[in-house]
């Protein structure tokens, strides 16, 4: 019966075999772009993507940078490669392309002379990503934006400076932090004057205890301080209210209840 099915089928001719397969052949070849760093040495790949990178072409800058780590792979132009690589991602608002690059550079080389660079990068990425693409045309600061990668932020800077205390990047870094740290606090506080707005006041004085209990020593417990006082006394609570108003006035003068547009600064201008 098999016999019978394979006699029925019909049969190719084997001298178009050869053809088919020429032609076949021909087709993958056409459909294959040739690279042009095939024959580049390492130096050349990267001369080439630090230029694309220069002149703010990072879509080239980061395939190129790629192909390098491949090229000189187990070598320092391998791990210069994939830093750089990651700030061209982090350069074309690719953020989580940077980070992910970022993390498996620590991960592979954790006794690397330029971990502390590699720190500091991760801690641009997230710290930019707070100020948001737009943020300079709504005037929005990071305190009024999601915390998490403020927090991601801050722990990055934290690391550099704790085991790099004398790199280069440890002073613009604890700049950085100090911003972060007043912004976190200023976070609380937007939430504690939206409660306080709608009346809830009890809301509103659990986010102002947080934002004096966690965030010390900065401009923004001030005004936690003053929603604290108003939501007391909004809640007829007077012994609470007079014991906030004579830590208020001893902290920060009899004035400190007025009321002080705040300021949208550049993140440099700290306090």
């Amino acid at each position: 019966m098999i016999a019978r099915k394979l006699s029925t089928m019909p049969r190719i001719s084997l001298t178009l075999v050869p053809a088919v397969l020429v032609a076949a052949t021909l087709a993958g070849c056409s459909s294959t772009k040739d690279d042009p760093t095939a024959k580049w040495t390492p130096e050349r790949i990267y001369t080439e993507a630090r230029d694309e990178s220069s002149s703010g072409a990072y879509d080239k800058a980061v395939p190129l940078f790629e192909k390098l780590e491949g090229r000189a792979a187990g070598t320092p132009l391998a791990q210069q490669a994939q830093l750089e690589k990651a700030y061209a991602q982090y350069k074309a608002s690719e953020k989580v392309q940077a980070l992910a690059t970022l993390d498996r550079f620590t991960k592979l080389h954790p006794a690397s002379p330029a971990m502390d660079y590699a720190l500091y990068l991760k801690g641009l990425v997230n710290f930019n990503d707070n100020l948001g693409m737009f943020g300079w045309l709504t005037r929005q600061d990071l305190s009024e934006r999601d915390q998490k990668a403020a927090k991601d932020s801050f722990e990055s800077f934290r690391e550099l400076v704790t085991r790099f205390p004398d790199s280069k990047y440890t002073p613009d870094a604890r700049d950085r932090m100090q911003y972060i740290v007043n912004s976190l606090a200023q976070y609380e506080v937007h939430v504690a004057k939206y409660y306080y707005s709608r009346g809830a006041y009890v809301a509103a004085i659990a986010r102002s205890q947080t934002a004096i209990k966690d965030y010390q020593n900065v401009p923004a417990v001030r005004e936690a301080m003053v929603i604290l006082v108003k939501s007391y006394d909004a809640l007829g609570m007077t012994q609470l209210r007079d014991d906030a108003q004579r830590v208020l006035e001893n902290s920060y003068g009899s004035n400190a209840e007025q009321s002080v547009e705040k300021k949208k600064e550049s993140w440099w201008k700290l306090w």
